[in-house]
């Protein structure tokens, strides 16, 4: 083992548990006392872990705990408190002597205060090298031609601090400053001892000029800026040094006889305090495999496999909490129930359910303050838009079908439309619907772009609203752009068509994929002003053809959307350059949209928050063009992002789109809808009641259950107007009952 932390330590005594015969050596260049922070918290989790694996060190570690279950929120001087979270904390320094006197009573040997040999000369000597050896691990730099890391540092600046007295709970407290806002982050670890992290941006740290204070002047200056929470006592550092998160992704975890295990192999931002907890459930897992597996290079593999997808959702849990904190000062002139609700599901991990069952007090008064009639989830409380009132908050996105035969919607489109419509969404989205024939992505898509596909359309419309009054249905306008002339999606997305293909225009002439794709002609001045006339068209047969709300598509790499990314727009004239050229045309579009638009009837933008790429559409641009649309009377923006340039590299994940939503609605104060793997009633519920979200797009699941807003309904109990069952169907409005399940073994017992 190079490195003496609680992962590598805990790993030793494990692997020396399994097989007594084995020669476990632990290289630690420290002394046994050395340590940096204060305290560390456990979950229950990865308690129940330990105590299967070795009930001795679990036996030792529950003679040390500090355990609570409040969060104290503290909003500009008022404080909300949230219960029943049960936490467990102890010194760290406690658990590197628990950990240390069972390494020595099963016969580990510590070798402290000596540097251990590179990895690649111990595993010349033994069976297997575990470099447990940190954030810098040395290990990792060695061999970063196989390891693959990819190191982030990230925006706030952060000091590891700590109080002579005990927090009676796990406490955030936001300072605003003449510098800027500053936050606490405090929680007690013994009777007397309680961990304080501060925590800030870069700017606002040099502002305060924290960079040019020592240990000892940045305790000074932080117990001074939080004095209340303190009580007028003072901090005291440990080694304690002002540093920037990194977060660590390895695209391996192995070479050869060498393995990386905790902060080496990953790290997780300290406000979900993961990192312990990471580095001992790695111990387990790598223990537990070595011991399943025939073999060495199986053992590892095995490890990777098994570790890996629990790391990477713990790192996306992780970034959404940094960001949140990056972003603190967009969401503090929330109301201070919304604030501390927001706050405690940044990460995304914590929900509406599950708070509701660990506070319902807390939970009722948030819902309470949302809006939420007596009884009502939050998802079923309606929403108005100008001269619509939708009945929830739920939409089904759109999602293009490929299904119409010239433009012309056909029984396919009213069954699937009707079918969500009747499922009991608020607003029923259209397809992507193209207002030209040069305009369609494929030759399946729907347009708007003649009198037949208007009546099409408005048979549609009229089966909605005669046999799910109440469900509004929106229409979505667009024009591929460079990604027009293309296959099906199921025969090749994104793949020109064997023959039959017609001339595609953009912003300017980059094909969507050298060498694929056409390139597309760039629009002169005729060209724009003809686009914009076919928009004018297409949305006059929509009011026509009775869409309650229009949507205009400026996404996705689409034609609107390739006049505002800076990587598909190259223009020299007005419509490209800067951000307010790059606008200019998808401005004049939505102007001349709205001019024809029913004033009754709201008109939303769907936008690519980003591009996912390097020198693309940033978060900041984003807020910029949702500013831009709003101003021309937008009535909400629905937040999207990529699909821009194919080299994009998104970040994948539940609700993995939302923050993009959450950063335009709290900076601007403007509804927004989210989408982007979204896909339970209690994110829905969740994203509305902190704030982030106005409206949730539902994509997939859809396409799964049409009924999904009547199920989410019937599972939350509610049956009231936010969620109508039709007639015909209101005999399977109870949820069927279902078989146990039965919670899975402990992953390692060794009792």
């Amino acid at each position: 083992m190079i490195g003496g932390g609680p992962g590598g330590l805990y790993a030793a005594a494990l692997l020396k548990r399994l097989d007594p015969a084995r020669d476990v050596t632990v290289w630690e260049r420290g002394a046994p006392d050395d340590t940096f922070g204060f305290g560390v918290v456990l979950s229950d989790e990865t308690l129940g872990g330990i105590q299967h694996a070795d009930p001795v060190v679990y036996r030792a570690l529950q003679d040390e705990f500090v355990r609570w279950d409040d969060i104290d929120i503290v909003h500009r001087g008022r404080t909300l408190t949230s219960g029943g979270h049960g936490f467990a904390a102890l010194g760290r320094l406690r658990l590197l002597e628990i950990l240390h006197e069972r390494c020595r009573s099963l016969g580990v040997r510590l070798r402290v205060r000596e540097e251990a040999p590179p990895a690649a000369e111990l595993s010349a000597a033994y069976d297997l090298v575990v470099a447990a050896d940190g954030v810098h691990s040395p290990t990792r730099q060695a061999h970063a031609d196989v390891f693959g890391p990819r190191l982030t540092t990230h925006r706030c600046r952060y000091i590891w601090l700590a109080a002579d007295f005990a927090f009676d709970a796990f406490r955030f407290e936001i300072a605003e400053t003449a510098h800027g806002v500053m936050q606490l982050h405090g929680y007690p670890y013994a009777k007397n001892a309680s961990t304080v992290i501060v925590e800030m941006r870069e700017e606002v740290w040099r502002a305060a000029g924290l960079d040019r204070c020592d240990e000892a002047a940045s305790a000074e200056h932080c117990a001074k800026v939080f004095t209340e929470a303190l009580g007028d006592r003072p901090l005291r550092g440990n080694n304690s040094s002002w540093t920037a998160f990194r977060t660590v992704v390895n695209d391996r975890w192995s070479h050869g006889r060498t393995v990386l295990l905790g902060d080496a192999a990953h790290t997780a931002h300290f406000s979900i305090g993961s990192g312990t907890k990471l580095a001992v459930e790695d111990a387990l897992a790598l223990a537990a495999c070595v011991e399943e597996q025939p073999d060495l290079p199986a053992a590892l593999a095995a490890y990777e496999a098994e570790r890996r997808p629990v790391v990477a959702s713990t790192q996306r849990a992780a970034a959404a909490s940094l960001r949140w904190f990056e972003e603190l000062s967009t969401y503090l002139d929330q109301p201070p129930r919304q604030f501390a609700f927001n706050l405690l599901t940044r990460s995304r991990r914590v929900t509406h359910d599950n708070l509701r069952l660990r506070d319902p007090g807390f939970t009722g008064a948030v819902e309470e303050d949302f809006g939420c009639p007596p009884g009502t989830p939050p998802m079923f409380t309606p929403l108005r838009l100008r001269g619509l009132t939708l009945r929830n908050r739920v939409v089904v996105s759109p999602m293009d079908m490929y299904s119409a035969v010239d433009g012309v919607p056909g029984d396919f489109h009213l069954v699937h439309l009707g079918a969500r419509a009747l499922g009991g969404a608020g607003l029923v989205m259209t397809e992507m619907v193209c207002v030209s024939p040069e305009g369609r992505i494929t030759p399946g898509c729907a347009g708007l772009y003649t009198t037949e596909q208007a009546t099409a359309w408005r048979r549609v419309t009229d089966f909605v609203h005669r046999e799910s009054p109440g469900t509004a249905v929106g229409v979505q306008l667009g024009h591929s752009g460079r990604k027009g002339s293309t296959r099906l999606m199921w025969e090749g997305i994104d793949q020109p068509l064997d023959d039959g293909n017609w001339p595609v225009a953009a912003a300017s002439a980059l094909p969507y994929r050298p060498g694929i794709n056409q390139v597309p002609r760039e629009l002169d001045m005729d060209g724009l002003a003809r686009v914009r006339e076919e928009f004018t068209s297409a949305a006059r047969r929509a009011a026509e053809s009775g869409f309650d709300l229009l949507e205009l598509h400026c996404a996705h790499g689409y034609l609107l959307s390739g006049f505002l990314s800076p990587l598909t727009n190259r223009r020299t004239d007005a419509y490209g350059g800067s951000l307010a050229g790059r606008l200019r045309f998808p401005l004049e579009v939505f102007d001349a949209v709205r001019g024809v638009w029913p004033q009754d009837r709201p008109m939303t933008v769907r936008i690519s928050a980003t591009d996912w790429a390097r020198g693309g559409t940033t978060a900041q641009d984003a807020v910029e063009i949702a500013r831009a649309f709003a101003a021309r009377g937008a009535d909400a923006i629905d937040v999207s992002t990529g699909q821009v340039v194919p080299d994009e590299s998104p970040e994948y994940g539940r609700s993995y789109q939302t923050p993009y939503a959450d950063r335009i609605r709290n900076a601007l104060g403007l509804p927004v809808i989210a989408v982007g793997a979204i896909s339970s009633w209690d994110d829905v519920n969740s994203l509305l009641l902190a704030g982030r979200a106005d409206l949730c797009a539902l994509a997939r699941p859809h396409l799964y259950d049409p009924h999904w807003t009547l199920h989410a309904a019937a599972e939350q109990g509610y049956s009231g107007p936010g969620a109508p069952w039709p007639l015909p169907y209101r005999a399977g409005s109870r949820t069927p009952p279902t078989g146990r399940t039965d919670a899975p073994k402990p992953r390692l017992s060794l009792g």
